[in-house]
């Protein structure tokens, strides 16, 4: 018999989110429509990256930089630390074609504030460089690395936004099938799970999300070199049986809230625990604005919440609730 996912919809909307998913109809949609997805239309986007890193480090945690041969990372230390041995595995967003470790800084850094845990954030190869099996093959070997230097497993939660989350979904999958000890857990930020766009296309979404147009999907698929075929490299059509408990969170409007809900009804079948947040009036990834907006402050918040439960009991160590104010 399946478990039951559990969904809690969010219903308010602040005036500052509102503003926001203006802004980002009105400017950012337009120009991701019609942004060429070439060779030389790709490699300008890691000036968001650049541009980013110039930007302070947040207060309240350390950043220390990390080689893993051919890609890098960033170990995001808070100063106030919790007595748990745990990690937090990071893998930002941006359609593995864009953003980094300095792009996700702040939204991580706050998750290390909250939990009192190390992030190890990584800015694993995306397009042009390699295609999606050269990220997910990035992200697998971090977990190894991490595996390789003691970290219990059972004590690391891997997490990640929109191309993030499904490398956190890949990463814990790829694990299971080469026989290594899954995680603790897995965050996933509006997690793009499932290469065929049929029903998304379809979905009233499709007009409705804040800038992230749903036609672009299919010729992004080819590049990756992700068409579904004999191996269907979606992880909502893997198996994923003996997967952790797992937190999804969604935006009400979003083009990939059918991913979202899809991947909760299949954890759900495998028996694996799954919550499923739907956040309304929201634009896509919002929690990686950090505390620009209430909701994503308040996403952050419980987002640190689950990590903390899954490598921390808290009756083993009830001091951590003064980590989350």
């Amino acid at each position: 018999m399946s478990v039951e996912a559990v969904v809690d919809q969010h219903t308010g909307v602040s005036v500052r989110a509102r503003l926001v998913f203006a802004a980002a109809r009105m400017m950012v949609r337009p120009l991701l429509t019609y942004w060429p997805l070439t060779p030389w239309g790709l490699r300008p986007l890691g000036l968001l990256e650049n541009a980013a890193a110039l930007v302070p480090p947040p207060c309240g945690v350390r950043i220390e930089r990390v080689e893993f041969g051919g890609f890098v990372g960033e170990w995001v230390r808070p100063k106030q630390t919790s007595d748990s041995d745990g990690v937090v595995l990071y893998f930002h967003g941006g359609a593995f074609v864009t953003c980094g470790v300095a792009t996700h800084r702040h939204a991580v850094g706050l998750i290390a504030q909250r939990t009192g845990l190390p992030v190890l954030s990584v800015a694993y190869r995306q397009l042009p460089i390699v295609r999606l099996s050269g990220s997910v093959e990035d992200c697998v070997s971090v977990y190894r690395a991490l595996l390789a230097d003691g970290h219990d497993p059972s004590r690391i939660v891997l997490a990640g936004d929109s191309a993030g989350g499904h490398l956190a979904f890949a990463t814990a999958i790829a694990a299971h099938d080469e026989g290594l000890p899954g995680p603790a857990g897995i965050v996933a930020l509006s997690p793009w799970l499932d290469f065929d766009s049929t029903a998304k296309l379809a979905h009233p979404n499709a007009t409705r999300d804040a800038y992230a147009p749903v036609s672009r999907l299919p010729e992004l698929v080819r590049l990756l070199g992700a068409e579904v075929g004999a191996i269907d490299p979606s992880p909502v059509n893997r198996d994923l049986t003996g997967l952790p408990p797992t937190l999804i969170v969604t935006a009400a409007g979003e083009m990939l809230r059918c991913d979202a809900e899809l991947m909760a009804r299949r954890l759900a079948d495998a028996d694996v625990p799954v919550t499923l947040q739907v956040w309304a009036g929201q634009i896509h990834a919002f929690p990686v604005l950090g505390n620009l907006l209430p909701e994503s402050a308040a996403a952050i918040r419980s987002i640190a919440a689950f990590i903390r439960d899954r490598v921390t009991p808290a009756a083993a160590n009830p001091d951590l609730t003064a980590l989350a104010g």
